[in-house]
């Protein structure tokens, strides 16, 4: 590991004990790894599985965490029965970590765990990101922030390490491909994770579904995009038998929280 990783490793041997909350992104999956060699059993990694999380890859969590051999389970997660959290404001992050966190500190007690630790890392600090404040508030660490370690530090350390994640796309929850204000509910949700899962198994490499009522809005890399309409009729026509009357790509291509632009205008601070 390089140089810079250093410091996480002796914040975790500090911590003692831990579990991580682990998704199977790039961020989660070093933690977990670096956690588990500087822990051994005392470091336990915990993949949430719920409507919102696509199974493929609480799948891919499962078989890295057996490669790599740490201590790993899967919990089902229960933010779809939280009406404050289905109607979709602009925090609602905050609610759906607050569920996670919950039970991950609830699972720390009974194992005689010391700390729950998330992704976190440096650059998520420069990000609109309501589930810090959960984090804040339930007491859950944050060891790559802590350590000051970038996405680009911990991609170059993955790789260094062996990581099949060292490259992964950005993950986010299905919540993310609706505007805030529109309802989540399991029917969406599950059109979206059909959606994605189609696009993916024609090679494109990152997609997001981006839904607008009658409207699926399409986001992937602009390098994808001649492949995509390459498939222009095939892809419409899949689209639409999910339910979408209108099949629209987004010639901006991919970008991370494209939902967030209009924030701005919806975090009018009180007079």
């Amino acid at each position: 590991m390089n140089h810079k990783a250093r410091p996480l490793q002796e914040i975790i041997q500090d911590m003692a004990s831990v579990i991580v909350a682990y998704s199977g992104g790039v961020d989660s999956t070093f933690l977990a790894l670096v956690a588990h060699r500087a822990l051994g059993e005392r470091a336990l990694a915990v993949t949430a599985s719920s409507p919102l999380y696509p199974a493929h890859e609480v799948q891919q969590a499962r078989e890295i965490a057996q490669k790599f051999g740490f201590r790993h389970r899967v919990i089902e997660t229960h933010e779809m029965e939280d009406q404050t959290f289905t109607a979709n404001p602009v925090n609602r992050c905050y609610f759906c970590k607050k569920e996670l966190f919950q039970q991950l500190l609830e699972i720390a007690r009974q194992e005689g765990l010391a700390f729950v630790a998330d992704g976190t890392h440096a650059g998520d600090a420069y990000d609109f990101r309501p589930g810090r404040e959960a984090a804040r508030e339930l007491g859950v660490r944050s060891p790559l922030l802590e350590a000051g370690l970038t996405k680009d530090d911990i991609r170059r350390a993955s790789r260094g390490l062996g990581l099949p994640t060292w490259d992964k796309p950005p993950l986010a929850c299905l919540a993310s491909r609706l505007p805030y204000g529109t309802p989540i509910t399991a029917d969406t949700v599950s059109r979206l994770a059909q959606a994605e899962a189609y696009l993916l198994s024609l090679g494109l490499r990152q997609v997001r579904v981006r839904h607008h009522g009658e409207i699926a809005r399409l986001e992937v890399d602009p390098a994808d995009m001649p492949r995509l309409l390459e498939n222009r009729e095939e892809v419409s026509s899949h689209l639409r038998s999910l339910g979408y009357t209108y099949v629209a790509l987004d010639l901006q291509g991919y970008r991370s929280g494209s939902m967030n632009e209009v924030l701005p205008s919806l975090l009018v601070p009180e007079a």
